[in-house]
C-alpha cells in the first residue's frame, strides 16, 4: 500500500482575508432561502463517495474516495468565487470563477510526497471539464495555481471539515491499464456523489434519489410468480420445452461466483427471459446491486424493456438510449438540466452497448458519471457477437478489470458465441467461461426450424423486388438504409413496411406492432413485406414463413434466420434465401472483413446446413480475429491507457465513428413529451420523450440545420423541422450512418 503523508501549512488568518466554513458557500440558494454551505457539501459528497466505492478492490479504496470527496469543490474558498455566488442569487451578472484548478493544486501541494496524488488530482481538476493528460497536469498546475493565501484558505477548510483523518492508501502492484480504469471508476464515483449532494439541497424531499425502487429480491419474486403463468397459459411444444429447460438451466447456474458466463441459446429458445431469471438469481446469491442488459440495436431495447416492464414494472427499468449532453460549465442556471443526467441508479437498466461501453472510455462527466455503478453489477451482454471488433481488445480487457477488481460479472448471451478465448485475443487467456446451459447443442438440433438457399449471381434492385413480390409474408434484410429504402421504393405497393432507425422509437413499435397482427391472423392469410436493415435480426420477436437476407456476416445470417419460423409452428421448415446485391453497400471496416468471410466459409462448406450448427460460429470467428490482427485495437487505445491521456481515449473509442446528436420528430404524442421535458427535463421525463428522438451525425446536422430541416431546441437537443413518412421516417432526408446509436 502506498500510504498519504501531508505536509502541514501555517495558517496566518490575514491572507485573502481567510474565512471559517461556515461562512463559506458551496451552493447559492435553494428555494427555502438556504445556502449550501460549503463544508456541509464536501462532508456530504465524501460520504457518498466512500459507500460508492466499497465495491472497488475489495473496499481497499474507500478512504482514498472519501478524500476526492472532500477535496474537490475546496476551490470555492477563493473569494471571487463566493462573489460570483452571491451575484447568481441577486440576479447579477458575475465573471465565473473555476474552482476544480484551485482544488488540484491543493492536492499537490499538501500531499506532495503521496505517490498516488495524481489518483487524487485527476478526478478533482476534472470533475467539471473532464478527465485530462496525467502527463501535463502537474505542470498545468505548478505553473497556474500555487497562491499561497488560496492554498491557506483551503487547508483551513479542509482541517475543519475533516475533524479525524483516517488512513489513506491505494492497492500496491496494479498494472497501468488497472490504474487507468481506477481513476476513471473514482471519477465517476464523484460525479455522481457531488450532483447527488447539490440536488438534495436544491430539491430537498422531492429528490429523485430518494424515491423508493423494487428490490432485486421483489423482482425476482414477480418473475418466478409470471414464469408460472406463463408455462400454464403455453401450449405443449418443442419449442416451448426447450425454453422452459434453457431457463430452469439458467437458475440452477446462478448460484456460482462473480465471473465471466456464457449463455448459448438457439434463436426463438426464450434466451431473454432466461438471462434476466439468472442474473436476478445471480446477483442475490453474490449481493450484487443491480442488471445491466448491453444490446446492440435500438429496436431490441424497445421490445426488452417493454417485456420486463411487463413483468416487473414501471419503475423497476430504466431504459436509456441517448443521452442530452449538458454542459458541465460551472453556470448556477444550468444546474438542473445537470442534474438530469442519468446515474444508472436501477435495479435494471436496458441500454445500447454503444452507450455503455463509450461511457467505460470517456472522460467527460456526463458520460462517466454512471460507470461507477457497473461494479458489483451483473451485465448481460445480449448478442454478444455484436461486441465491437475495431475495438475488442481494449473492451475485453476492461471487462476482465470489472469482474476482477470490481465484483462484476459479465454474461455473454448470443445463439452465435464469439471465440473470445482464442489465441488472437489474449485478453481473456487464462479465465473461466462458464457454461450457464451444459448441453446447448442438444437444444439447436431439437429447434432446426429452417432450411437455407443461395440464389445465383448479382441481384439489381429490381430483380429483388420481383423476388419479393412472389410472397405474401416475407422479410428482407439488407446491409445498408440506402439498400432498404430503394427496396421500398422499388416494390410500390402496400403493405410494406419499413423498419430502421430512420424511425423513432415510438413508430418501430407501432410498425412491429402492426406485422405481428398481420402475421398470426389466423382467419386469413395478409400480405405482409417487412424492408429492414440488421436492427431487426437480434431478439426482435417475429415469425415469417421467409426471410431473404442479403450476405453479410456469418452470425447476422443466423440472427435473420432467427426471424423465420420461430415457433416452430409451420408443418414444413422455414426458408432462408441468400443472394447479393449489384450494387449492395455496406458498412466497412470488420463489418466487410466479416462479409469476406462469410462468402470464403460458405464456399468451403458446401453444405448450408452448417449455418444451423454452432461450432461453425466459432471457426468464423476465430478467422475473423486472425484476419484483424491489431485492427481489434486500431486507435492503439490500451497505449494511450497506459500514459493516462484520457481526452485521446475518449477520442479513439468510438463504436461509431462520427458524434451523432439527438433530434426530437415530429410524431405521435410528442408535444406532450416535449413539453414535459422543457417544462421539467428530469429523467423521468426525458425516458419518456426518448421514444420521438431520431439521431443523426453532429456534421449532418449544421447542413440540416442550414437548409431549415432542423433547428436546436435547448444545446443538444434538436427538433426535426423537415417531413417525417409513415413508410420511411426521415429517410428521405438521412445519409447512411451505423444502425447503432448512442
Amino acid at each position: 500500500m502506498s500510504k498519504v503523508n501531508i505536509i502541514l501549512l501555517e495558517t496566518k488568518g490575514n491572507i485573502c482575508n481567510i474565512m471559517s466554513a461556515d461562512q463559506l458557500y458551496a451552493h447559492s440558494k435553494n428555494q427555502q432561502g438556504k445556502w449550501h454551505l460549503l463544508s456541509q457539501h464536501l462532508f456530504g459528497v465524501g460520504e457518498i463517495m466512500r459507500r460508492f466505492s466499497e465495491d472497488f478492490y475489495n473496499g481497499k479504496v474507500s478512504e482514498l474516495a472519501w478524500l476526492i470527496g472532500i477535496i474537490h469543490d475546496l476551490g470555492k474558498v477563493h473569494p471571487g468565487f463566493q462573489e460570483y455566488l452571491k451575484a447568481q442569487t441577486e440576479g447579477m451578472k458575475h465573471p465565473k470563477v473555476p474552482h476544480s484548478p484551485w482544488s488540484a493544486s491543493f492536492v499537490y501541494r499538501v500531499f506532495e510526497n503521496f505517490q498516488g496524488r495524481h489518483m487524487l488530482a485527476l478526478p478533482v481538476a476534472g470533475h467539471h471539464s473532464g478527465l485530462g493528460e496525467h502527463g501535463g497536469l502537474q505542470a498545468n498546475i505548478c505553473e497556474n495555481y500555487c497562491e499561497q493565501g488560496i492554498l491557506e484558505a483551503m487547508f483551513k477548510t479542509f482541517k475543519e471539515t475533516v475533524e479525524i483523518y483516517p488512513h489513506i492508501s491505494i492497492p500496491s502492484g496494479l498494472t497501468d491499464l488497472q490504474r487507468e480504469l481506477l481513476v476513471r471508476m473514482l471519477f465517476s464515483a464523484l460525479i455522481d456523489a457531488d450532483r447527488i449532494d447539490t440536488e438534495k439541497h436544491f430539491q430537498g424531499d422531492n429528490s429523485f434519489w430518494q424515491e423508493t425502487k423494487p428490490t432485486l429480491i421483489e423482482m425476482y419474486e414477480t418473475l418466478q410468480d409470471n414464469q408460472m403463468q406463463l408455462i400454464s397459459q403455453s401450449e405443449p411444444s418443442l419449442v416451448n420445452l426447450v425454453r422452459r429447460e434453457v431457463y430452469e438451466n439458467c437458475l440452477a447456474s446462478a448460484g456460482g461466483s462473480p465471473g465471466f458466463y456464457r449463455l448459448t441459446v438457439p434463436t426463438g429458445g426464450g434466451k431473454t427471459r432466461s438471462a434476466l431469471a439468472f442474473a436476478l438469481k445471480h446477483a442475490l446469491s453474490n449481493n450484487q446491486r443491480r442488471i445491466v442488459f448491453g444490446i446492440p440495436y435500438t429496436s431490441i431495447i424497445d421490445q426488452t424493456a417493454s417485456i420486463f416492464r411487463d413483468i416487473l414494472g414501471e419503475r423497476a427499468v430504466l431504459e436509456h438510449h441517448s443521452q442530452v449532453i449538458i454542459s458541465d460549465d460551472e453556470d448556477e442556471s444550468t444546474i438542473h438540466l445537470r442534474l438530469a443526467e442519468e446515474n444508472w441508479d436501477f435495479p435494471l437498466i436496458v441500454t445500447t452497448t454503444v452507450q455503455l461501453f463509450e461511457s467505460l472510455f470517456a472522460n467527460g462527466p456526463s458520460r462517466c458519471r454512471k460507470i461507477h455503478n457497473l461494479a458489483k453489477s451483473v451485465i448481460v451482454l445480449d448478442e454478444a457477437q455484436s461486441l465491437p471488433v475495431h475495438l475488442l481488445k481494449p473492451t475485453l480487457q476492461v471487462l476482465r478489470d470489472l469482474v476482477e477488481n470490481y465484483e462484476t460479472t459479465v454474461v455473454l448471451s448470443t445463439a452465435t458465441q464469439p471465440a473470445l478465448q482464442s489465441e488472437y485475443l489474449p485478453e481473456l487467456q487464462g479465465i473461466e467461461i462458464k457454461e450457464i446451459v451444459p448441453d446447448f447443442k442438444k437444444h439447436f438440433n431439437e429447434l432446426k426450424r429452417v432450411s437455407y438457399q443461395r440464389l445465383p449471381g448479382l441481384l439489381t434492385i429490381e430483380e429483388l423486388s420481383q423476388e419479393i413480390h412472389k410472397h405474401d409474408q416475407v422479410l428482407v434484410v439488407l446491409n445498408s438504409r440506402k439498400d432498404a429504402l430503394e427496396l421500398v421504393d422499388a416494390l410500390k405497393g402496400k403493405n410494406v413496411y419499413h423498419l430502421s432507425t430512420l424511425l423513432c422509437g415510438a413508430h418501430r413499435r407501432q410498425v412491429l406492432e402492426e406485422v405481428r397482427r398481420c402475421l398470426k391472423d389466423k382467419q386469413r392469410v395478409r400480405q405482409v413485406r417487412l424492408i429492414s436493415t440488421q436492427v431487426v435480426e437480434a431478439g426482435v420477436d417475429l415469425d415469417f414463413p421467409t426471410v431473404y437476407r442479403v450476405i453479410g456476416p456469418l452470425d447476422r445470417i443466423v440472427q435473420a434466420a432467427g426471424r423465420c419460423n420461430r415457433e416452430g409452428r409451420m408443418p414444413k421448415l422455414g426458408r432462408i434465401v441468400l443472394f447479393e446485391l449489384q450494387e449492395g453497400r455496406h458498412p466497412r471496416g470488420p463489418y466487410k472483413a466479416g462479409i469476406e468471410e462469410a462468402r470464403m466459409l460458405l464456399e468451403e462448406y458446401k453444405t448450408l446446413d452448417v449455418l444451423g450448427e454452432p461450432h461453425i460460429y466459432e471457426i468464423y470467428f476465430s478467422r475473423l480475429y486472425k484476419t484483424l490482427g491489431n485492427d481489434m485495437d486500431i486507435k492503439r487505445i490500451q497505449k494511450k491507457r497506459e500514459k493516462m491521456n484520457f481526452p485521446e481515449t475518449d477520442k479513439a473509442y468510438r463504436l461509431i465513428e462520427e458524434e451523432t446528436v439527438p433530434v426530437v420528430v415530429r410524431y405521435g404524442r410528442y408535444e406532450e413529451a416535449l413539453e414535459a421535458w422543457l417544462k421539467c427535463p428530469n429523467q423521468n421525463n426525458w425516458r419518456k420523450l426518448q421514444q420521438f428522438i431520431v439521431n443523426v451525425f453532429a456534421w449532418e446536422g449544421k447542413g440540416y440545420i442550414k437548409d431549415g430541416l432542423m433547428s436546436e431546441l435547448i444545446k443538444g437537443l434538436y427538433i426535426w423541422e423537415g417531413g417525417y413518412d409513415n413508410l420511411k421516417g426521415i429517410g428521405g432526408f438521412q445519409r447512411d450512418p451505423s444502425d447503432l446509436i448512442v
